[in-house]
């Protein structure tokens, strides 16, 4: 069941975070977070921007939120999205439903435009990017270090 992320959610949320965090290239961060560290963020986030979490037989499977992808005010019709999962709820269609339901409220919110910026070489984000109708519009070499490699960052864009 895909909903509106509740304060409740943190601990799940950082769990899942932090995952990708000490194990993965997803994300560029390198440092786990404290729980009080993501409610921080999701607090920022939520106050004015869609943030939504699939809960699966009462676990969070995944999240998902976008935020703006710049702080000029000529950029405020474009957000950034985000979307994790749970790596017990890979392959079931769940990163799918959340980034439709995200996709959707943005449109509805009369923003324009949404960024997806992916670690060079994240074949099954980039797949479900291109499955919701995104397009690859820029790729940048070696941008970030992380577990003692080079990183590439791909960006892909929606117009709403």
């Amino acid at each position: 069941m895909i909903r509106k992320v509740t304060l409740a959610d943190v601990k799940a949320i950082t769990e899942i975070y932090n995952s990708y965090i000490e194990d993965s290239d997803a994300t560029f961060e390198t440092e786990p977070l404290t729980e009080e560290e993501m409610r921080g963020r999701i607090e920022e986030i939520v106050n004015g921007f869609p943030y939504y979490v699939d809960e699966e037989d009462g676990e969070i499977a995944g999240y998902c939120y976008a935020h703006p992808w710049k702080a000029r005010a000529a950029y405020r019709f474009t957000l950034e999205t985000t979307v994790y999962l749970s790596s017990k709820y890979y392959r079931r269609g769940i990163g799918r439903k959340l980034m439709e339901r995200l996709i959707d409220d943005c449109r509805q919110n009369g923003f324009h435009a949404l960024i997806a910026c992916i670690t060079a070489g994240n074949e099954a984000s980039n797949h479900l990017h291109e499955k919701l109708g995104f397009r690859r519009v820029s790729e940048f070499s070696e941008v970030g270090m992380k577990f003692n490699r080079w990183l590439g960052v791909v960006d892909y864009e929606l117009i709403l």
